[in-house]
């Protein structure tokens, strides 16, 4: 029996009838002309996540994105009217990438005055119009107006950083819909201590997501990191979750756990004693606006025990709030058919000393432990996969995130290749 009530139709999954019930096809993780078109109908015409505003703190600040599945770099800058823009990455003489240090593929930050061209020394300010052209009287009726930089369409929310490569996108509040309005409030902007890893992961973008958008593997594959005798309870109960909830493309699952600090000490590991913090975070709550009440969003089942919730916004980025007053974000940046980036922040209120600042960098490493053991089942996953052998993978009602992710994926390229046969 579930120890959570779960909807009337009797499972979160036949909650929402349009997904059905039946075993998923997984060849969209494996089929080279399904990420072709992916590339096409998802990642260069949804809104996609590139940062935070504290990485532009003053007028001049930017920072550069590599966008390889959309084909593209963009340059996010905070203008002469404290605007923050995008554009391509892109000189608009002879095409040169624009803003980069030593290695042309590597990501850069700094502050400036203009952009100047490596190559031709062509000179941009911060909005973009082209203000100067090296030997200008060589050219034959130039005029600088048309050729500024290539705008991208760029908006925030709470802070978060967003780019969209379609001109024509409905608006950024509008796509992120009702999970994003239940969020509004949170103090994000307070947690200014950030903690960042990346790493190249050898499976497909949507597995990862597939990873963290579910609790059922945690008490198996995680059993090595739990302390002895822990991981056995956990593995005999199972997990369920507290609630689940799909709006348009996006889903969130809310979880019990992370209860600071536990009741029982004998279930954290004696480091964790000493530091007051673990893979949940830093035990001891900040005091600061924004966190009682919570908004609406965040444990929408009420409940004592609650702990985190993930929330996925098509198609690549995961936000997920803890009980103890921090978030940490998961951004998948696919780079072959098979192949994609993973980075993930922690964000933190800043240490008041140094007991606090070993508590942020014990849950940030810990964290990481458990990530890089998740990345590497997913490419055992994938080999696997790709052989064929098996294509279709029964679901349990745990795994509805998963099932939606594909669905949601799968239909964004039906529609765009309709679109095209028109």
């Amino acid at each position: 029996m579930p120890h959570f009530a779960k909807p009337d139709a009797g499972s979160w999954t036949e909650h929402y009838p349009e997904l059905g019930t039946d075993p998923v096809d997984y060849t969209d993780s494996i089929d080279p002309a399904h990420y072709e078109a992916e590339r096409e109908a998802i990642f260069k015409r949804t809104w996609l996540n590139v940062g935070r505003v504290e990485r532009l703190p003053r007028v001049g600040s930017y920072f550069t994105k590599e966008l390889a599945v959309a084909d593209t770099s963009v340059v996010v800058v905070r203008s002469e009217d404290k605007q923050i823009r995008a554009f391509h990455n892109m000189c608009r003489h002879r095409g040169n990438k624009l803003v980069w240090n030593d290695y042309p593929g590597e990501e850069v930050k700094g502050t400036c005055r203009q952009f100047t061209c490596k190559y031709h020394a062509w000179r941009y300010n911060l909005k973009g119009e082209l203000t100067f052209i090296q030997q200008e009287e060589e050219f034959f009726g130039v005029d600088k107006g048309d050729y500024g930089l290539k705008q991208v369409r760029c908006e925030t929310w709470e802070g978060f950083v967003f780019v969209n490569l379609d001109p024509d996108a409905q608006p950024l509040a509008d796509y992120l819909g009702k999970l994003s309005k239940g969020l509004e409030g949170y103090p994000f902007h307070e947690m200014t201590e950030v903690y960042t890893y990346k790493a190249e992961i050898g499976s497909n973008w949507k597995l990862f997501i597939d990873a963290f958008a579910e609790f059922y593997h945690a008490p198996v594959l995680h059993q090595k990191q739990a302390v002895e005798g822990e991981a056995t309870k956990l593995i005999k109960v199972g997990f369920e979750a507290l609630h689940y909830q799909l709006e348009g493309p996006h889903s969130m699952i809310s979880s019990w756990g992370g209860m600071a600090p536990p009741k029982d000490p004998g279930m954290v590991k004696p480091i964790e004693r000493a530091l007051r913090s673990g893979l949940f975070g830093p035990w001891d709550r900040p005091d600061i606006e924004g966190l009682d009440p919570l908004p609406p969003g965040l444990n929408p089942a009420g409940h004592h025990a609650w702990g985190t919730d993930s929330f996925v916004f098509f198609p690549n980025f995961m936000l997920l709030v803890w009980a103890p007053g921090w978030y940490l974000t998961y951004h998948y940046w696919p780079t072959a058919v098979d192949r994609h980036i993973f980075e993930s922040s922690l964000y933190f209120v800043p240490p008041q000393g140094a007991r606090q600042r070993l508590a942020q960098e014990l849950a940030a490493v810990t964290f990481k432990e458990y990530a890089l053991q998740d990345g590497n089942t997913l490419e055992a996953t994938q080999s696997m996969l790709k052989s064929r052998a098996v294509t279709e993978f029964p679901l349990n009602d745990q795994e509805i995130l998963l099932r939606n992710l594909h669905k949601v994926a799968s239909d964004h390229v039906k529609e765009y290749h309709d679109a095209a046969s028109r």
